[in-house]
């Protein structure tokens, strides 16, 4: 006959504290391998596991509205500063950036190589229709790239065609799509630094301040959502803008190139 055993209620293990936390975040930072790295760095230092949703800025966004997440770290600074301002999340802090790349085909159809413009190049794409490959899935790279096309002076939900391709999925996918294609594409640095498949596809553009990307996050509310982990989320935002996380983000190099560069000491908001 089996013997019950009992244990003093605090040692139930049924009431244990979940040390864990989700972050909605893109997928540039997963494909990256971004998060491979930091991630077992604030375990060790905390105790506290991460479970990461990659998704596109918008979609990140939108997990955390619905309170899916207890942070968000993305790269669409006016989402971001709207999902704060709205009250779905608590304070946005600056964490790192890098820049995005124009990307293209060894053979340079549209003759852009090597063009410090990046809205003249976009010009000279569309120009000759071009086959040019978008995410379109309304991630923070998605977002970035009809800025480009605005700030070239292109409506491109006019002037798009059978040259200009929306796909809806990751920039791993956007990437392998433009091998396939022979098509240019928009992709932000550290995924294109740790892309494989690259075929013959080569940056073309590069080096325009307007191809700046900068990272933010953000504790979602628990105002809104009283299940947050607001103290376990906390805890990771203060590690990731700390003189320990910032060094951990600026670690990180693929080949030896540094993929994002921490600036959490140059503004929050």
């Amino acid at each position: 006959m089996a013997l019950a055993l009992s244990l003093p209620f605090g040692l139930q293990p049924s009431v244990a504290e979940d040390r864990s936390i989700v972050v909605a975040s893109t997928t540039s930072t997963e494909d990256s391998g971004l998060f491979g790295h930091i991630l077992p760095l604030f375990q060790a230092e905390t105790g506290i596991t991460v479970k990461v949703i990659a998704q596109g800025t918008g979609q990140a966004l939108e997990t955390a509205r619905r309170g899916d997440a207890d942070v968000v770290l993305v790269h669409a600074k006016a989402q971001e500063e709207t999902f704060v301002t709205d009250g779905f999340g608590v304070k946005r802090f600056d964490v790192m950036y890098n820049d995005f790349v124009l990307v293209g085909p060894a053979k340079d159809p549209a003759g852009v190589a090597g063009m410090a413009d990046i809205a003249a190049a976009l010009e000279q794409i569309r120009a000759r229709a071009l086959p040019f490959v978008s995410r379109g899935d309304k991630s923070g790279t998605h977002s970035a790239e009809l800025g480009l096309w605005k700030a070239a002076g292109i409506d491109i939900a006019a002037a798009g065609g059978d040259w200009y391709r929306e796909i809806g999925q990751g920039m791993g996918a956007a990437l392998n799509t433009a091998g396939a294609m022979g098509a240019y594409t928009l992709s932000d640095r550290g995924t294109w630094l740790s892309f494989k498949n690259r075929g013959d596809l080569g940056i073309v553009v590069e080096g325009d301040r307007r191809l700046f990307n900068q990272y933010g996050v953000m504790l979602v509310n628990p105002a809104k959502q009283p299940h947050v982990k607001a103290d376990l989320g906390q805890t990771f935002i203060d590690w990731l803008v700390s003189p320990t996380g910032q060094a951990a983000i600026d670690a990180y190099r693929i080949d030896g190139q540094q993929l994002f560069f921490a600036n959490a000491a140059a503004g929050r908001s």
